[in-house]
């Protein structure tokens, strides 16, 4: 189920500048009991993403208006549409050939529903495996952060496995330094300190990351972005992945060393559920 610019329909120009040149955002969203999880943050950080693409920021309240919209016409679905996957895509519109913008922008919003993901509970309980990638990410202070269309560089580090096995694959840039998750940003403690990657250069900020500084913040968790590499990682008591859609996941395994699910990782995945329900 989707809504293009507010209409209910499947297409978009082949002239849209998202499918010609990936020229757009995009934030997926966690629907629980009907109600978009921390909305208010995701249309934040799409709004920041607008600004530094220079995109015309849709209005949240119109944004608001059609998520409402569409999740009360979502009844006939065969999945449970209560708890889904919302997304919303944000493209600079329709424009000439050329990388060169167009003067008049028309923003292309793109609002759809999913299935949510059929994960078992046991990776949140019990933890997943992963790996190391070898596709490494670049190195751009414009982009980082921010969720652009642009996914090439996480569409081949994902191809790299196929096995069930493995759950998420663990990124480097060229420099080698760890990053993030294909699908996540990653976390791990050493000594009772929280320790992230830092964003400035490549990655995406994501939601639950955010969140994750909040909680450390409010429960006085030192918490430390630095720059780290492999061995660094692998020398970590507990580490543990985010996303908006999986919460926290706990890694117990990245290639041949075997983690603990500890109870820094516990406890933050209780305050992030905590969260969830204000």
């Amino acid at each position: 189920m989707l809504l293009v610019n507010g209409e209910a329909k499947d297409y978009i120009p082949v002239t849209d500048r998202g499918l010609q040149y990936g020229d757009g955002l995009f934030e997926t969203i966690e629907v629980r009991g009907g109600k978009p999880v921390f909305l208010k943050q995701h249309l934040a950080r799409l709004q920041q993403g607008c600004l530094r693409l220079h995109i015309p920021v849709p209005s949240a309240q119109h944004i608001g208006c059609e998520i409402v919209a569409l999740l009360e016409h979502s009844d006939h679905v065969t999945w449970q549409s209560s708890d889904c996957v919302l997304k919303i895509i944000v493209t600079r519109g329709s424009g000439g050939r050329g990388y060169r913008p167009p003067d008049s922008v028309e923003p292309t919003r793109i609002i759809s529903l999913h299935p949510s993901p059929d994960y078992p509970s046991s990776y949140q309980l019990h933890g997943i495996n992963a790996r190391f990638c070898q596709t490494r990410l670049g190195l751009n202070p414009l982009l980082a952060g921010i969720k652009h269309l642009n996914r090439l560089e996480q569409v081949i580090a994902r191809a790299e496995w196929s096995t069930l096995d493995i759950q998420e694959g663990i990124m480097l840039d060229i420099n080698n330094h760890i990053i993030e998750g294909t699908m996540s940003n990653i976390f791990f403690s050493k000594d009772g300190i929280l320790h992230t990657p830092v964003l400035s250069h490549s990655g995406i900020s994501g939601i639950v990351r955010n969140l994750v500084f909040t909680l450390a913040y409010r429960h006085h968790i030192t918490i430390c972005e630095h720059f780290f590499d492999k061995e660094m990682l692998l020398s970590a008591d507990e580490i543990f992945v985010t996303n908006s859609i999986i919460g926290i996941w706990p890694i117990k395994q990245l290639e041949t060393t075997v983690f603990r699910i500890g109870s820094l990782t516990q406890q933050l995945q209780v305050w992030l559920d905590q969260l969830k329900k204000e």
